[in-house]
């Protein structure tokens, strides 16, 4: 219906010499407050300048240049100050909306804007000293739900993921080990491999003196220098580790095209920052040290080779930037990391454009800390909470609730309240716009009221339940009046494709997520409002109700949840 709209402003400003593309003039109409105002708005205030006039005596001229509303699409076009308000014929767009729904199916909402592009997001890169926590659910979320996006778009998208598997953090769960672990194994403690590896990196710290630390240093050299002891033990600890990840991403259907090792790639970047310092890009001073000055970046001086010729962290990140765009010939290479890291990424790029990588499009896909009601959590403290732990206990909630409501066998109870347990924290974390730091409350995420994954599971359940109902009815198939709630619904629905193309332009599954219970809550009003099976208007409701069931089901594919038939 936009479409409409936009072609009868275009030919009304060309008549008062005023040339927009389309998609300026799209970018331009809004939705009013009301439906008195009508269901679009074109505000004149920005021709005011350009036609030397006051914005509502435009609006009323632009208004007389349209001349008659093309009754099949519009019923009315009317001045309101200095907006046009656009009154669209509700028949023809509840046709039009659900005509499209049912038909697209799957595809409802779909785009080409990313043909032809090939994007890498990497998520969530974790260290193989702990297991994954809450933060790395919110990384997971993210990367997976702009993943799916960008594909919805018809970009070609790689998932990767980047293991930290090297370095001091990893060397001081190796050190507790060897010391307390008396070479028990998950299976003796009949705990999950990464939780096991992570008991002692939490034991280090709490242990933690200057001996201690010193001893830690030494076991990275004697791994640096390829000590065989320090290595088995390495490979046997990095091992428990990523089996351990590899259940938790299953769990959260999460599944990488392609991992890559810190351990198997951090020499490759020392050669190119040396291949920089020849091509007069980097400094080298007589120390051995190399740095580079980003005074004009306003990101200051960074070291890039330390005095003993080791690299610091950026210089693996250029290496893996190499590799990724030269294996898979990418456009794009996407990083979701926790906004911590802004500053390092920033250094990045700056520093891969020097090297030669201008013409790829290169974004930190930042986001906020995910905080308890306790507070913040850490790490070295073991105050963190695990992916896994948060999972089960939010999937005992859900059973609970579920075993409230009906009789399930065991099998049944536990597929449902895992489905409504991962839509519960999928649905918190990606509603808050992923730039702000957020607060997770598990016992508020699997409510089945208000806005929450389980509410909104609960209304496409419901319209299910209303599906397989009607088989059992006759149809009637004239449409004679739309009522309120109707309208609300085929106007909701009616708006996917835009949230859609909102959330691929702006990389934000939080609107993809809001529109989910937006779309339910107004689904849940009709339904209260309105009669289905056995009212004047079934096989037109029907319709409706099949329409928001295919459109609601593709939204929450696109933020990574499962739908329920019954809930």
């Amino acid at each position: 219906m936009k479409e409409v709209i936009v072609k009868i402003l275009k030919k009304a400003l060309k008549k008062k010499a005023v040339s927009l593309k389309d998609e300026e003039i799209l970018n331009l109409i809004e939705v009013p407050p009301s439906q008195e105002m009508g269901d679009y708005a074109f505000p004149c205030f920005f021709l005011s300048k350009q036609l030397h006039d006051n914005p509502s005596r435009i609006a009323i001229e632009l208004r007389e240049k349209m001349g008659n509303a093309p009754a099949t699409d519009l019923e009315d076009i009317q001045t309101q100050g200095p907006y046009i308000n656009f009154f669209v014929n509700r028949k023809s767009l509840a046709r039009q909306v659900i005509w499209d729904a049912i038909t697209q199916k799957k595809n409802f909402g779909e785009s080409k804007l990313g043909k032809g592009k090939r994007t890498m997001i990497e998520f969530p890169s974790p260290n193989t000293n702990k297991p994954l926590h809450l933060g790395h659910l919110r990384n997971m979320a993210i990367g997976e739900s702009i993943s799916r996006i960008l594909e919805f778009n018809d970009e070609k998208v790689i998932r990767a993921n980047m293991n930290n598997d090297r370095g001091i953090h990893i060397c001081k769960s190796m050190l507790a080990y060897k010391k307390w672990g008396r070479e028990k194994t998950p299976t003796d403690k009949k705990e999950k491999s990464d939780h096991f590896v992570g008991d002692f990196y939490v034991m280090f710290n709490k242990k933690k003196t200057k001996k201690l630390e010193a001893e830690a240093q030494e076991m990275l050299q004697k791994w640096e220098a390829g000590d065989k002891n320090t290595l088995l033990l390495w490979k046997l600890m990095n091992g428990w580790a990523l089996d351990g990840f590899k259940e938790t991403y299953k769990k959260f259907e999460i599944k990488h095209d392609v991992n890559y090792f810190e351990s198997k790639i951090y020499k490759k970047g020392k050669e190119m920052i040396l291949d920089g310092v020849k091509k007069g890009l980097f400094t080298q001073e007589k120390s051995g040290e190399v740095k580079i000055d980003l005074s004009n970046e306003k990101l200051g001086e960074k070291i890039l080779l330390r005095k003993d010729g080791t690299s610091v962290y950026i210089v693996f990140d250029l290496a893996l930037a190499k590799i990724k765009f030269e294996d898979y010939k990418l456009n794009k290479s996407f990083y979701v990391v926790g906004n911590e890291q802004d500053y390092h990424f920033k250094v990045l790029f700056s520093l891969l454009e020097k090297l030669g990588f201008k013409d790829k499009e290169m974004k930190h896909i930042s986001y906020g800390l995910v905080n308890l009601p306790t507070g913040r959590m850490k790490s070295r403290e073991g105050t963190v909470v695990d992916a896994d732990d948060l999972i089960e206990r939010v999937r005992l909630l859900a059973e609970k609730e579920l075993s409230k409501r009906d009789k399930l066998s065991k099998t049944e109870l536990k597929k449902r309240s895992l489905i409504i347990a991962l839509a519960s924290i999928k649905y918190l974390l990606l509603k808050v716009d992923i730039n702000k730091n957020m607060l997770f409350n598990p016992k508020e995420s699997v409510s089945f009221d208000g806005d929450t994954g389980p509410y909104i599971l609960y209304s496409y359940a419901r319209a299910s339940s209303i599906m397989e109902k009607a088989s059992l009815v006759q149809k009637k198939t004239e449409v004679n009046e739309l009522e309120e709630k109707d309208i609300a619904l085929v106007k909701k629905l009616s708006q996917f494709p835009e949230i859609v193309e909102s959330a691929y332009k702006n990389l934000n599954p939080s609107l993809i997520a809001n529109y989910s219970y937006q779309l339910a809550q107004i689904f849940n009003e009709f339904y209260h409002n309105c009669k289905v099976i056995g009212s004047e208007e079934e096989a037109f409701r029907l319709a409706l109700v099949q329409s928001f069931r295919q459109v609601l089901k593709n939204s929450l594919s696109l933020i990574g949840i499962e739908t329920l038939d019954k809930m």
